[in-house]
């Protein structure tokens, strides 16, 4: 399956905060390749750590979703690089959750550059989307998210997937 990468400008405007996480990181020397600039893996390591802040703000980290029985493994990741981020850059990450249903729930990723004097909103430097599959965490095998879950992301009531 391809992902496909939603505006994630237009749709963070749209969603309850529970939905939604942001955090400035500021590029240090370690984020560098040889190329001088922020490595690929860098910016994927920069989601997942937004990602895992914004469940921590829920209470659903790893161990309480553990003990719900159920946790997400990455499926698949599609990054888009736009430009690149430099020594003493200001990167805003915004990570949206798009899709919760059944064994599956969808985060879209907004990487933008925020310095001083860019453009209102920053500059778009990546987009990234990972598909999360959700398992028992004693089996390995795929288990619906519990309603807890839903509920915490702001998925109570809503259509499957909104």
């Amino acid at each position: 399956m391809k992902l496909r990468i939603p505006d994630a400008d237009i749709l963070w405007d749209t969603l309850p905060d529970a939905r939604r996480h942001e955090r400035t990181l500021h590029v240090d020397e370690q984020d560098l390749d040889e190329l001088r600039h922020v490595n690929n893996t860098v910016y994927l390591a920069w989601c997942e750590r937004v990602a895992r802040e914004h469940a921590l703000r829920l209470g659903m980290g790893t161990d309480a979703l553990r003990a719900l029985g159920a946790v997400p493994v990455a499926r698949q990741h599609v990054i888009t690089y736009h430009r690149p981020a430099v020594l003493g850059d200001s990167v805003r990450v915004r990570t949206a959750l798009t899709l919760h249903a059944g064994v599956r729930s969808v985060r879209a990723y907004a990487l933008d550059r925020v310095n001083p004097g860019d453009p209102v909103g920053g500059v778009r430097l990546a987009e990234c989307q990972t598909e999360w599959v959700w398992v028992d965490p004693a089996s390995g095998r795929p288990k619906r998210a519990p309603e807890t879950v839903s509920v915490r992301f702001g998925f109570s009531g809503a259509a499957p997937g909104r």
